[in-house]
This record gives C-alpha cells, structure tokens and sequence, in this order.
C-alpha cells in the first residue's frame, strides 16, 4: 500500500474515469473505469474511498462508486436517477453526509443526504437559469450556488435536514454579461472568488462567517490580454469569433494564488490573492492542453494536472510560484474535462 495520491480523470467523450498514481513526479496509469456515460463531474468522499459522479443518458443521474486504491479500480455501488437533466457539478457537505448538485441544461439545484454511499431524492430544490456550480462552507451551514444564465450567486443556509433555506437577500449580483461559472472558498471562509467564462474575471466577494452573506468586492482580469481575446456572450461560439472562454477555477493550497483555466487559447494562468483578499491579474501563462475545462492542484500545491475536451492527453506540472513545468504528458481519454486528487 502507498502513500502516494491518485489523480481520477473524468473523460466525457469516452465515458470513462481513469485512474492514475502520481509518484516521484510522473503519472502511472493504473485503471479506466468504463460505463460512465458523459461523466462531467466527480464529487470525492476521501475518508470512505467513494466517488460520487454526475452521468448523462436517459435519464441522467448521480453514481456512487466505490475505489479500490490499490488498483485505482471505481465500481458501481447505487444510482440515483435524474429525470430532469444531469449534474455539471457535484459537492459533498458534513463530512459526507449530504451532497449539493447544479444542472446547467435543467437549470436547478438540489440537495441531498447521503447514507452509507447512497444518495437520497433532493431534499430541496432550487431554480436559475444555467446553473454551472455549488460549494457548501467548511463548516456545512451555507451553500452557494451559481448562475451562468443570470449572472448571480444564489446563497443558502442548510438546514440540519439539508434543506436549503434563502438568505435574506437569496441572490448577489455578478457583473451583468459577465457569465458566473465556478466558484471557490478560501481557507478562512471569508472570501468566495467566482470565475467568470464571457468576461475572463475572478470577482472577489467577501463573505460573512456567521451569517453567510456575500458581498461584491472587486475583480482581477485572468486571461491573456494580448492574444486579443474578445469579450463572449451567451449562444456564441467563442473559437469561431475568438471570444474569451472561462472555465475552470482553484485556490493553491496556501492561498494566494487562483489558477484559472481559459480555453479559446488553452492557457493557465494565476491570479494573485493579498492578505485582504484583493486580487492581481497573471504575470504570465502557460499553453497547455486543448480546451482546458478542467485541471486541479495537488493538495501539497506541488503539482497541477490539466486535461483538455479536445485532447486524449492530461499534463502533469511542477508549481513554481506562478509558473508551471511541464513533467509529463499521459494518454487518458477522449473529453477529458474533470480531474480530482483524491
């Protein structure tokens, strides 16, 4: 048995996860779990080795899988079917015990309790137009979920049943076109960064610890400005009028820098965090695979992998402040657009 974490890749296109072991700086492929069709999210409950995953098909639904972390095997445990249209993005709360769920293509939100890996029916139910992501707070008490369609971050008190209760206001405005897509908290729970996929921004809301309340604050540019990346707008094709193309959104472990993913260019960029909170837009950025929708950061920060929707390859990177170096580039699959250490 090693030590040594495992990175689990999503590959839409293909319909499967693949596993893999990153050990002295290079990727070992151990496993691809099959029959995970569309696969576009992985929720990761460390402590029961238990993947939650968000499959498409007729009808949609949430897989609960069990991982084998010596052969880095996933195998189907239960299913929990939705009618309505799948999860773009799945969260665990309370220490597993619940899980939050935003559908883009259905436009609502859910929330779930979870028994021994298996997901119970929405408990609460939500709606906003293209919903794109949701996390819960540290301590389990909020959860926020985001609109790409209304430019909004809706906000939540969970209730001990999971139930989602509005905040009095229920709903903080994003810049008007801005397109809201992902959303992390910092360790110290006072501050939530969205980014942005139309207008290529981290926007900085602080975040009230006790009430939960957010608050706009500012803003940072993320992409590469002198491409000559345009502004997007929602229905457009960002490659066909170079349009800029946000995607995917994560808080170094020390927090203070936000990597983010922008996909007309396939670039990777980190935008600065100061003690305030206060953001600074990359210094630089580095190509990588094609259409980056998804990449994440080792939980030591040493190293970030990155996975493109038009490439079959995932690159694997040392973290040098806020520049990458490419270690090693892997065959995973076809779509790839989620990645997790686990």
């Amino acid at each position: 048995m090693t030590d040594s974490p495992l990175v689990l890749v999503a590959n839409a296109g293909d319909g499967t996860v693949t596993t893999f072991r990153l050990e002295d700086g290079r990727l070992e492929r151990l496993a691809v779990s099959e029959g995970l069709t569309g696969c576009s999210t992985l929720a990761v409950d460390v402590a029961r080795d238990l993947i939650y995953a968000g499959v498409k098909g007729e009808p949609a639904g949430i897989l609960t899988l069990s991982l084998d972390r010596e052969s880095g095997r996933l195998a189907p445990r239960s299913r929990l079917d939705l009618p309505d249209g799948g999860m773009n993005y799945l969260a665990l709360t309370r220490d597993g015990t619940g899980l939050l769920g935003a559908s883009y293509g259905g436009g609502y939100g859910i929330s779930c309790a979870v028994a021994d890996g298996v997901v119970g029916e929405p408990v609460s139910r939500v709606e906003f137009p293209n919903l794109h992501s949701v996390l819960p707070s540290a301590d389990g008490r909020f959860a926020y979920f985001v609109s790409l369609g209304a430019d909004l971050v809706a906000q939540y008190a969970l209730a001990d049943d999971h139930q989602l209760v509005p905040l009095a206001p229920e709903t903080v405005a994003a810049p008007a076109g801005s397109g809201s897509r992902h959303l992390v908290l910092n360790e110290a729970q006072d501050a939530v960064y969205v980014l942005t996929e139309f207008s290529g921004e981290v926007l900085h809301y602080s975040r009230d610890a006790v009430a939960g309340h957010l608050t706009l604050q500012g803003q940072a540019t993320a992409y590469d400005t002198a491409t000559g990346l345009r502004r997007s707008e929602f229905g457009a094709d960002p490659l066909e009028n170079h349009f800029i193309w946000g995607a995917d959104l994560h808080l170094s472990p020390e927090g203070s820098r936000l990597w983010c993913s922008e996909r007309t260019e396939s670039t990777l960029g980190a935008v600065a965090v100061a003690a305030d909170g206060s953001l600074s837009s990359p210094q630089c950025f580095t190509a990588t695979e094609t259409q980056p929708r998804g990449f994440a950061i080792s939980p030591d920060g040493a190293h970030l992998v990155a996975a493109g929707e038009r490439s079959t390859t995932v690159s694997l990177y040392a973290v040098h402040d806020d520049e990458l170096e490419l270690l090693q580039r892997a065959e995973t699959g076809r779509g790839a657009n989620w990645v997790r250490f686990v």
